[in-house]
């Protein structure tokens, strides 16, 4: 029986350690992509000469050509600028976008039938540009932002009671970003409601620095941001995907009336098996987080819409946009106009 193959587009902090979690957790063959030659090479040597001390058998290769992910069972994006101080995810929106115009274009043509997780940011409009791009079926698309917002909140609440991660239950839905709903009236530790066990103005400190959680990162590294979390993250994902897990968890999925919205990806309870994000569940909330999460919804529709002009504008433009291809522009304006 062939190993699955993972394709990780994009070899920096987020793409070196996944490459390394895939190899410690014997996921699959993996393909490094990169457009800096000599770093996906680099990073998949490295961790291939890591092997044989973890003592896992699969084979790592490093690329600049599109052309060697073809076959993957799954590919993970997070090519595209970082955050940098004082940046907001908006502000990534334009340059970015390219950038996924490009990886949707190679995709499609070289891996259309691969389960596609991306986290490249603003991932509220990636996601769905990464989806109509590569115009896959909305189950095989996904957008990693939940699992790592959800993990930080449990984090920060054990660092608060002093009691192991794993006693935390919770569940972080919607945008990522400030407009992330932290779900508290399902949160329980070791079974028991988190508002008996930590007074409300703490409660709400500890979810304002989940909303805050990436920024508090950017702030602390100065030149970069997250990386170990968000690849743990995806990883996880792919890992449910590839094992046929059946796991719920909170993806960045493609709502077609559920919750009362259609037409966009938004974190909400996915179960992830092989057929991809194969059901949405709907998670209960309190009207007041309900009305959070329709203001998140209500977010996300503002920034598809955002996106669907600059959409417009690029394939429009007189002349080829800055650091678009040819093909890919040619692509773009067969989709657009």
């Amino acid at each position: 029986m062939s190993r699955k193959k993972i394709a990780l587009i994009g070899a920096g902090q987020i793409g070196g350690t996944m490459a390394l979690l895939a190899a410690i957790k014997e996921l699959g063959d993996v393909v490094l992509v990169d457009i800096v030659d000599g770093v996906p090479q680099g990073k998949a040597l490295d961790i291939k000469e890591t092997t044989p001390i973890l003592g896992t058998d699969i084979e790592l290769s490093g690329t600049s050509d599109y052309k060697d992910i073809e076959g993957s069972d799954v590919v993970i994006i997070t090519a595209g600028v970082p955050r940098k101080p004082g940046m907001s995810r908006e502000d990534l929106l334009e340059i970015n976008t390219k950038i996924i115009l490009d990886v949707s274009y190679n995709v499609k043509k070289y891996a259309p039938n691969a389960f596609k997780i991306i986290i490249s940011n603003p991932v509220d409009a990636m996601v769905w540009l990464l989806w109509y791009m590569t115009e896959s079926t909305p189950n095989m698309v996904v957008g990693q932002a939940g699992i790592l917002d959800t993990a930080r909140f449990r984090a920060f609440v054990a660092m608060e009671l002093g009691v192991s991660v794993n006693e935390v239950q919770a569940l972080v839905l919607g945008s990522h970003g400030d407009n992330m709903v932290s779900v508290l009236s399902t949160t329980t530790v070791g079974g028991v409601p988190i508002k008996e066990l930590i007074p409300e103005e703490r409660l709400a400190e500890i979810v304002k620095r989940t909303q805050g959680g990436g920024g508090e990162i950017v702030k602390l590294l100065k030149t970069g941001s997250a990386f170990y979390a968000p690849a743990a993250a995806a990883i996880q994902m792919a890992e449910s995907y590839l094992k046929d897990e059946k796991r719920i968890l909170s993806s960045h999925a493609y709502l077609d009336g559920q919750y009362g919205y259609k037409g966009f990806f938004i974190g909400v309870p996915a179960l992830l098996g092989a057929g991809g994000a194969e059901k949405i569940l709907e998670a209960d909330m309190t009207a007041d987080e309900k009305a959070q999460f329709d203001s998140s919804a209500k977010h996300i529709e503002s920034v598809v819409a955002d996106m669907k002009e600059l959409l417009k504008k690029l394939a429009s433009a007189d002349t080829l946009p800055e650091i678009l291809k040819e093909e890919v522009w040619e692509s773009l304006k067969a989709k657009v106009l």
